[in-house]
């Protein structure tokens, strides 16, 4: 089993690059996003305190995420790979899904892959996204770029913590869909 971090700022390609892995690998995708979604559509308790944080741009707190995904990940624990894709997104988290996959998998994250991408773009890519995704923080420029800038915020000490592990790889995020994937592909094949 791999473990894969896909790792990059909003709008950056994370989603739609996992499912290209997905599709290629037969690996199992853990969307923090999509568990969002789930849980705010089905009105549980994490996903109404998730909404509150979301609709005003910041990062929902590490414990609520790590809940979410430490469910999923045991769900999922005969999947031949997972890839992770908006978590961790503090070194807490680096921190606790070093923990929880030990924990429930005996193994640890492979590699981290991260999608670089300008600002000026990733803007761009979230109001075209707020055009049909429906969600509030895609649709504000205000909301968006306080969304990138919390990101860098909370998020440069991550790759920190993949570097000393010798884990982290900067992957150019922008081009051809089918380029980045390759791009990625290169790497995990690598391992």
């Amino acid at each position: 089993m791999k473990n894969i971090v896909l790792f990059g700022p909003p709008g950056s390609g994370k989603g739609t690059q996992a499912q290209n892995l997905v599709d290629k690998y037969d690996w199992v995708q853990l969307s923090t996003g999509d568990m969002f979604r789930f849980n705010i559509k089905n009105e549980t308790e994490l996903g109404q305190l998730a909404k509150t944080y979301m609709d005003k741009g910041h990062l929902v707190p590490d414990e609520v995420t790590t809940q979410m995904l430490k469910e999923e990940v045991i769900k999922n624990k005969d999947a031949k790979g997972l890839i992770f894709d908006g978590y961790p997104r503090t070194t807490a988290q680096a921190e606790a899904l070093d923990g929880l996959l030990k924990e429930v998998l005996g193994r640890e994250v492979d590699i981290c892959l991260s999608l670089m991408v300008e600002d000026e773009l990733l803007v761009e890519r979230i109001l075209e996204r707020g055009k049909t995704s429906g969600r509030v923080d895609d649709a504000s420029e205000e909301i968006i770029r306080n969304r990138i800038k919390e990101y860098y915020k909370k998020t440069d000490e991550v790759s920190q913590h993949y570097r000393s592990q010798e884990k982290w790889i900067e992957i150019d995020g922008v081009g051809e869909i089918e380029e980045i994937t390759n791009r990625l592909v290169e790497e995990i094949e690598k391992l």
